[in-house]
């Protein structure tokens, strides 16, 4: 038989069974839908951040410090400038700002750039235009988070420190900026020559001074990296090109693109998991038309091509409509992630994409066919002269099968590794994938026994007929559970990643921590920051002093803070990480731990100490300067060198709002050093906290207070839209799940027509057979939904314990409604697609026959 021959049969051979084919069909589409979605998207977005690169950075060049620039990178600069190179100097800081008309206070990011900035892209104001009239006087340009926050309006005054500034604008958009960044700390933009007068560049305050450079000739940012770079790196000065700030986001947008394509192909692999089971049922169905062909003279592998081609015309109709749906939905996810992308999204259509989503929708739909349609070969032609009761399988090993099984999980390992972008992340997936859904099997497994065997005597007779239809044959529990439980564990762990992570975090059930933090303290402020509380009735909590150090030797050696992590000398690990020697310490003193911390090595000092100092280090930052107890460190106390020994190692619960810290000194080492403060208090009400920020912003403008409320609501704000996301692409798996649970019903239908008429012929009416669907339905929706949250139980509290190290709690009520959902939903899904079922008469059932 020629192959054009074939592949007419198997047209003709399909016409009747078309409509049962398209459950086929809707079980590839969702999941090649959501990949097609978050694909397309991802190249819309790295496409974005190409085409805005140098605008992102707002220059060719820029170099950064958290201390002002050194004499030498002064001299450079000038040098520069000399030479025709167009710079600018932007200084950030983070302060109070106090609306005087409303007397309202808020935590500020203040940035004030000199003329010119930025030399590539635009920030655009609300009215527009007004960003050139920022450097025209003692003017501002305000988030529009801030506006709302103090009730501003434009042309009012605002004061940051001992200095006012009138709102002339809104700000619109910054590039680079993430506008969800404006929730912690609001921007405010203001001209660079009033910095002075604001006097809030005093001793502790963390200021970033940056210097941006436009460069004359393309290309001319590489060379000049590379120039001075040793210059910079000892001055420790961050130098950044637009190519890096390309790649850095090039690399954080794709692994976003990953993280939601990962999630996106879960559902595709449960519409794989829906095609295996629809063609299953399918072939059950067609063996008496495969006995009549190979009475014809059909050869096995001939009657195996013609159910193959149905499958592959089936899988690319389905991905091709996948891949429509796909591209219109992937306009949905800008929008949803509107505020967390530094670059606005240009909407196209990626070919690319489109062709890659139609081919994967193709290979995973035969990939998961192959194994259902291989039992064709089996089927006999003595099968037209009577029914088989199944197919009967050959002894021994089946090569076929095997091989067929082996693509199969190939086909997945594969999919996982393609889109994780990782091996070895692949690889744990996969397996993951296959340990869930294995439970999933044999929890659904013993369900049937455990309902086959447990008494039912005392149910009704519709109840007991549905529990019955659990396990009687051709029933479909097993892969109605594998489906629905799998979309029911992705939505619960999410719904329980996003509770322990905020968990933490909450203030407003726990009356005794702390919701205020000041910071910036200075030593004569103290006590009258002190009686301003106290005339509140707020409590200090807590105080600890902050000193600025560096560290200056370890274990008597020198540390090179330049020195770039290439230039090790073997590349060992006993080197310590260049961040952790390079960085500025903010340590404190005190004799005591604090409820964050734990010892987990050494011994805690007692009684007075002397030099060289105790001092305890952080479980991690002591693993990155490749220390241990009794080795010594020098720091630079601001000129001072203090030389202490490593006795206690400690690990810190940096999740918890309290001032926590790297390094802690015994109080004889630094009580006499320059010092700032951190004070803790608790605030009863938004009035109380209200008031305590004006009362200590008005005596003292340096004083930054931070509202942790405000900070929890933010948080809350951040985690509960990328739920959302994550949600959206999650419920294309649970969609896939009611599609299989569709052509369970489906493929069962003759089956199930004929026990409804064997019920009516004795005296059961149409209510008592839609009591028995009902009972079926809603039990196989309850236990999926209960089945997927216990294993999401078990993986959530696993993910709390060992990856995310913070206390596991259960969302009670975000499962009870999942739970409550899924099983209404089954419901309403089953009743819906066997209305025909329980309809039908007896002389329709002679009919089917």
């Amino acid at each position: 038989m020629t192959p054009r021959r074939l592949l007419a049969l198997a047209w003709r051979e399909s016409r009747f069974a078309r409509r049962r084919l398209l459950l086929f069909l809707s079980a590839i589409s969702l999941g090649v839908a959501a990949l097609v979605a978050v694909q397309g998207f991802s190249a819309n977005l790295q496409a974005g951040v190409r085409d805005q690169a140098r605008a992102l950075l707002g220059a060719d060049v820029s170099l950064s410090a958290r201390q002002p620039f050194s004499e030498e990178v002064e001299a450079l600069l000038d040098s520069l400038t000399a030479a025709g190179v167009r710079s600018a100097r932007v200084t950030s800081f983070a302060s109070m700002a106090l609306l005087p008309r409303t007397r309202a206070t808020r935590l500020v990011q203040v940035r004030a750039p000199e003329a010119g900035f930025p030399f590539y892209g635009e920030i655009e104001t609300q009215p527009a235009g007004r960003w050139e009239a920022l450097a025209s006087g003692r003017n501002a340009v305000v988030d529009p988070a801030l506006m709302l926050a103090l009730d501003a309006r434009l042309g009012d005054s605002i004061s940051l420190g001992e200095a006012s500034f009138e709102i002339v604008a809104a700000l619109e958009s910054v590039p680079g900026d993430i506008e969800i960044a404006s929730a912690f700390a609001p921007r405010v933009y203001i001209p660079a020559r009033y910095l002075a007068a604001t006097e809030l560049l005093g001793f502790g305050s963390r200021v970033e001074y940056e210097a941006y450079l436009q460069l004359p000739a393309a290309g001319a940012a590489q060379h000049f990296t590379e120039a001075y770079e040793d210059l910079l790196g000892a001055e420790e000065v961050r130098v950044r090109t637009a190519d890096e700030q390309r790649e850095s986001l090039e690399r954080a947008m794709g692994r976003l693109g990953s993280y939601l394509g990962l999630v996106a192909t879960f559902a595709l692999l449960l519409g794989g998991i829906g095609v295996a089971s629809a063609m299953g049922a399918y072939m059950a169905q067609k063996q008496e038309t495969i006995a009549v062909l190979r009475c014809l003279g059909a050869t096995s592998r001939q009657v195996l091509v013609i159910y193959l081609t149905q499958a592959a015309a089936m899988g690319l109709a389905g991905a091709v409509v996948g891949a429509g749906l796909g591209a219109s939905v992937q306009w949905l996810l800008p929008q949803l992630l509107q505020g967390f992308l530094p670059v606005e999204v240009p909407i196209g259509l990626d070919g690319a994409t489109i062709l890659a989503g139609i081919a994967i929708g193709l290979w995973i739909a035969l990939a998961f066919a192959i194994i259902p349609l291989l039992n064709s070969r089996h089927v006999s032609p003595l099968g037209a002269l009577r029914r088989q009761p199944a197919t009967a399988q050959e002894e021994g090993v089946d090569g076929y099968r095997a091989s067929a099984i082996a693509l199969l999980v190939f086909s997945v390992v594969l999919l996982l590794m393609i889109q994780a972008d990782s091996f070895q992340v692949g690889l744990a997936l996969a397996a993951g994938i296959f340990a869930t859904l294995g439970v999933l099997y044999a929890a659904a497994t013993a369900i049937m026994r455990s309902v086959r065997s447990a008494p039912k005597h005392a149910l009704p007779y519709t109840a007991r007929q549905g529990v019955a239809n659990l396990h009687r044959p051709g029933n479909q529990t097993r892969i109605v559970v594998l489906a629905l439980g799998f979309g029911v564990f992705l939505l619960a762990n999410i719904a329980l990643m996003q509770h322990n992570l905020l968990r933490p975090l909450r203030m407003d059930g726990a009356s005794e921590r702390a919701n205020l933090v000041l910071w910036d303290v200075q030593q004569d402020q103290a006590a009258e920051v002190e009686r301003i509380l106290g005339a509140s009735g707020l409590p200090v909590l807590q105080r600890a002093p902050i000193v600025p150090m560096r560290i200056a030797e370890i274990n008597g050696q020198p540390v090179q803070a330049g020195e770039d992590e290439d230039d090790a000398d073997d590349g060992s690990q006993t080197e310590p990480e260049r961040w952790a020697v390079s960085r500025e310490y903010r340590s404190t003193f005190r004799d005591s731990l604090v409820g964050s911390e734990r010892l987990i090595e050494g011994e805690w000092w007692t009684g007075p100490t002397r030099s060289p100092y105790p001092v305890s280090l952080e479980r991690e930052i002591a693993d990155d300067l490749r220390v241990e107890l009794g080795d010594t460190l020098t720091w630079n106390v601001q000129g001072v060198m203090i030389t202490t020994v490593v006795t206690s190692i400690r690990e810190v619960d940096w999740a918890r709002f309290e001032p926590n810290f790297f390094a802690v000194f015994p109080s004889a080492a630094l009580e006499a050093a320059p010092q700032t403060l951190v004070m803790l208090t608790r605030a009863p009400g938004l009035e109380a906290r209200a008031s305590a920020q004006r009362d200590i912003v008005s005596r003292f403008p340096n004083v930054a207070v931070l509202d942790l409320t405000r900070v929890q609501a933010a948080l809350d704000d951040v985690i509960g839209r990328i739920s959302t996301v994550i949600r959206f692409l999650a419920l294309f798996s649970i969609a896939t799940g009611f599609v299989v649970l569709l052509g369970a019903i489906a493929t069962s239908r003759i089956q199930r027509v004929r026990e409804s008429v064997l019920l009516k012929a004795i005296g059961a009416t149409r209510r008592q057979i839609g009591a028995i669907m009902a009972t079926e339905y809603l039990l196989l929706g309850t236990l999926s939904a209960i089945i997927g949250s216990g294993l999401a139980l078990l993986a959530g509290w696993a993910l709390a314990r060992w990856l995310f190290e913070v206390d596991f709690g259960i969302p009670l009520g975000s499962l009870s409604l999942l739970l409550a959902l899924t099983g209404a939903l089954a419901l309403g899904v089953g009743l819906w697609a066997s209305r025909e079922v329980f309809a039908s008469t007896p002389l329709e059932a002679i009919r089917e026959e």
